[in-house]
This record gives C-alpha cells, structure tokens and sequence, in this order.
C-alpha cells in the first residue's frame, strides 16, 4: 500500500484555462499556460471585476503577493503581476496588467485589505500609482528618498547618499560622491595571474609574471638548553689554593686552611704549594673506596680470635 501524505498534491486542473478564459470573457488580452501553470493578462480597466469574478466565481479566495516588473523598451513600461490561490482547488493562477508612470492601476485594497501594504511596495519600488489606496505612501525606503530602486534605469549607487554629521549633530543627505572609478574586472582565477603587464611590471625584467616566490624563513634561534657553551680561551680554574681570585683577603684565608702548603715554597706566582709538590716527588694518592667496596673488605677478612680462657663446652 502506498503512503499518502498528509498535504495535498498540487494539480492542474483538467480544463481550467477554458473554464477562466470563458470566465474573464472580453477583459482577456492573452492567456499562457506552461509548466502547470496559467497567466492571464486583462485589461487595466477592468481589473477589479475580473479580480472579483475569481474570487466568487472561480473560487481564487487568498491573494498571496503583488509584484511589480519593469521593462524600459515598452510603451507602458510597467506590469503588475497580482498571485492568488485557490484553497478549495489547491491551484494558482497569475493575472497581469501593464501600466506607465502616469496611469494609475485600480486598487483592490476593498477586495482584499492585505493589498494595502503589498500595492505600497510596488509603488515604492516601481513607481507606480494605484488609484483607490488611502494611504500610498513608500514602505521601505526612507523619508525623502528620491528616485525607485528598482527600476532598470536607477543606479546601482543611488542618486543620494546618507550620513550621520558630528558638525550638525544629525543625518544628511549628500550627492553620491566615488572615490575612485569603477574597475573593470576579467573575472578570471586568481591562481592563473593575468596576462597583462600591470604598471611597476616593467621594472622585474626576466622574471614570471604573477606574485613573486616569498623568501624562505629564517630557521628559529636554538633553545637554551641546545646552545653551544661558548669558547674561552684562558679557562677561569685556580691551580693553588692560594689563588682564589676574590681578592687578597680570601687569597689569605685560603692560605690558612690549607695544611698541605709549606712555609716558604712558593711557585712563580707567589703562592706556596707543598714540598711534595716543590720537589716532584709527590706519590699518587690512592684512589677513594666506595662503601661497597669497604663491606667487601670486612667480609674477606678472617674473624679474630678469642681472647682469655675458653667457658664450658667451648674446649672442643
């Protein structure tokens, strides 16, 4: 069983476009119908009488948008393109009228009250008038706005621009002013690079056209820890222990403490070293035992004899 869903599918009614062409009768100046859909274009005149014979008639009860289109080649320049929807068919028909700047359309603000404000965004985009609608007046574009955005005539820039003037404390309005012209762009990738020479181009001769290769970067400065201690070329070491090099005073103290250093045998330096040292006849001290080392040396050792006279049972 196939799943039906719960809105219904929009049809084409089987027969509409006869049925509306008979109902609009002589007010019908063309009738299109392509991809499901139907445009009928009447006449300016008798457009609230058409719109009412669609709504009562054809049951096309909701009015769902007002449109406006321009084409500057015609002699009524303007169209306005009225959608209405049918909720008993569930089906749209498009009905149109042509206009200019001076000819007003009729209103159907009385058919449908939503019209007031639709027919306002019209006359605010386009320009055009629409006779019967109390308050015509612009909807979107600001208080004194000149000019309507969307016709095919008005600059993309304006005419009037606005700004808000710390010297007058309030918005003006000032002629539209560029900083610079429009540039004429060739819209092509911006990995290809262009083919032609742009000014300063001359002065790279023998290179590729395009950005320039950036130079590598440099290697970053190597860590503390990783640096090379640096080289010195007369070590900072005392070889005596009369030479502390903190001044006399220490070279004194130093002098004090040391018992190896004999009275009177002193180096080229001035400071006394020991005999051994003086005559050359120093022996090599041996080298420190770890305490391992000196465990292991007791252990080897034989344990010693008793001294005084054996107890009891201790003969054997």
């Amino acid at each position: 069983m196939s799943s039906v869903h719960s809105a219904p599918r929009v049809v084409h009614p089987e027969g509409a476009a006869d049925a509306l062409r008979a109902l609009v009768g002589a007010d019908l100046l063309a009738l299109v119908e392509a991809a499901d859909e139907i445009s009928l274009v009447v006449k300016r005149e008798a457009l609230v009488s058409v719109m009412t014979a669609l709504r009562d008639k054809a049951q096309y009860q909701q009015l769902m948008e007002i449109a406006g289109v321009d084409y500057p080649e015609r002699a009524e320049r303007f169209e306005v393109v009225y959608h209405l929807l049918s909720v008993t068919k569930n089906h749209r028909v498009r009905v149109k009228v042509s206009t200019d700047e001076a000819t007003p359309v009729p209103s159907v603000t009385d058919m449908w009250p939503v019209a007031g404000w639709l027919e306002r965004e019209v006359f605010d985009m386009y320009g055009v008038v629409f006779s019967g609608n109390t308050d015509l007046r612009r909807i979107l574009t600001d208080y004194g706005f000149a000019g309507h955005p969307q016709r095919k005539d008005f600059p993309l820039t304006g005419f009037v621009e606005l700004r808000y003037s710390e010297e007058d404390k309030r918005v003006v309005y000032e002629p539209v002013k560029l900083a610079q012209d429009f540039r004429n762009f060739d819209f092509m990738s911006p990995w290809e690079g262009a083919h032609y020479v742009l000014p300063g181009d001359e002065k790279a001769k023998g290179q590729e056209q395009g950005a320039p290769t950036p130079a590598p970067a440099a290697p970053p400065p190597p860590k503390a820890s990783e640096a090379p201690a640096p080289k010195v070329d007369t070590p900072k070491t005392t070889d005596h222990p009369g030479k502390t090099g903190a001044g006399e005073g220490a070279n004194a103290e130093a002098k004090k403490r040391s018992p190896s250093v004999k009275k009177g045998s002193e180096n080229a330096g001035g400071a006394k070293v020991p005999a051994s040292a003086s005559s050359g006849t120093e022996k090599p001290r041996a080298p420190r035992k770890t305490a391992a080392q000196k465990l292991a040396d007791a252990a080897a050792k034989p344990a010693p004899k008793p001294r005084g006279r054996p107890r009891k049972g201790e003969e054997k």
